[in-house]
């Protein structure tokens, strides 16, 4: 009985490492979200193991984060800055996929055209939680450039998505489905989104907010986000994204603050800091370290490509130059997509564990530089 309810100590001395870094972390004017990742690198190296039910609360803690964030949006300053998302998304994905496949070519080219090509879209997709965490610490959240970010992180999914599909398909075409295959899931996940969030809204509008329903409320919402959740994850789309579009709808109801309140009680004081000192404890520093000439070409190259194809995007649709680098770095980190699919790519034996191990790394070096490199792009303004 005492072995079972282990996982309670455990989730203690997680708790206890994330409030120590974050409170360590502000004093030397970081975001608390840094001291958070360093804390689980150290407890994961050799302390402690990340057992199923921590991982199964990080996966709650990211996707709630995103609801908050989905809150928080100013929806009609999303939907008005489409264009800039996409070409900030598309800079995103092109750039840095690119100028590591060059990279590759150059300095490795015995290592393949389809690694070459793996190991490009590996550097693409951005892992957004970790900028969402920074801006809402920093109070940049409601900016145009933090609305800028969401948006065209979920595009950078999307496409990244698409891509994977289509390597996948021509390097074994017996292994995935089809690129229309895919395409019809992300519309299908997104015209679910939109039935369901006017049916939501229409009822809404007919309830009273005067009566005593606020408990209900936010019951339905916790609801909400994880099936949305759920849905996109099944669909083939990252659950954060699921939960961040939950969020969307209900910030265009009159609960709104109420629901951002409640919740955020619930996310930020357990949920929320097991996640991210889950990201440091994911990284295994030896492994990382054992690849570091492929990691390098993976961190310059696809660092490089990130900021400045996402801030050439930002730049060609009105923004200031350093709105532009606000942008590029805010969509900077990469995490659980990543690893995704390098392991994807390790599955098929097109990457090897080398590869595996340079993913990693890139990994590390963009999750603890990101918060801080924003911060400071924000503070010199």
């Amino acid at each position: 009985m005492e072995e079972g309810y282990g996982f309670l100590l455990d989730l203690a001395i997680i708790l206890l490492a994330a409030h120590i870094g974050g409170l360590l972390s502000a004093k030397l004017k970081q975001p608390a979200v840094l001291g958070q990742i360093i804390a689980g690198l150290i407890l994961g190296a050799g302390l402690m193991e990340k057992t199923a039910i921590i991982e199964h609360f990080a996966q709650i803690g990211v996707v709630m984060l995103m609801f908050v964030a989905g809150l928080e949006t100013d929806v009609k300053e999303l939907f008005a800055s489409i264009k800039s998302s996409s070409s900030i998304a598309i800079g995103g994905v092109i750039l840095p996929a690119v100028l590591v496949v060059v990279g590759m070519f150059i300095f490795y080219p015995s290592a393949g055209w389809a690694a070459a090509i793996f190991l490009g879209i590996v550097t693409t997709a951005t892992s957004v939680s970790i900028s969402v965490q920074t801006l809402r610490e920093i109070g940049q959240m409601h900016t145009k450039q933090g609305t800028m970010i969401l948006g065209a992180a979920i595009i950078d999914d999307v496409l990244g998505i698409i891509l994977l599909t289509l390597l996948v398909s021509i390097v074994n075409p017996g292994a995935s489905s089809s690129v229309g295959m895919v395409l019809i899931q992300v519309v299908g996940f997104f015209v679910i989104v939109y039935v369901v969030g006017r049916i939501i809204l229409r009822l809404f509008r007919h309830m009273n907010p005067e009566r005593d329903v606020d408990d209900k409320v936010i019951t339905f919402s916790i609801i909400l986000c994880f099936v949305f959740a759920f849905l996109s994850e099944e669909l083939g789309i990252a659950a954060i994204t699921g939960g961040y579009f939950a969020g969307v709808i209900l910030s265009m109801t009159h609960y709104r603050h109420k629901i951002t309140h409640e919740f955020g009680k619930i996310s930020n004081f357990l949920f929320i800091p097991v996640f991210f000192v889950g990201v440091g404890m994911d990284i295994d520093l030896s492994i990382a370290f054992s690849a570091l000439g492929i990691g390098l070409i993976l961190i310059v190259l696809g660092s490089i490509g990130k900021v400045w194809g996402c801030a050439f995007g930002a730049r060609i649709t009105g923004f200031k130059y350093h709105e532009a680098m606000q942008i590029g770095v805010g969509m900077l980190p990469r995490a659980e997509v990543a690893l995704i699919v390098a392991h994807l790519g390790q599955q098929m034996q097109v990457l090897t564990d080398k590869d595996m191990a340079a993913s990693i790394l890139m990994v590390l070096v963009s999750t603890l530089m990101t918060p801080s490199l924003l911060k400071k792009s924000f503070r010199n303004t």
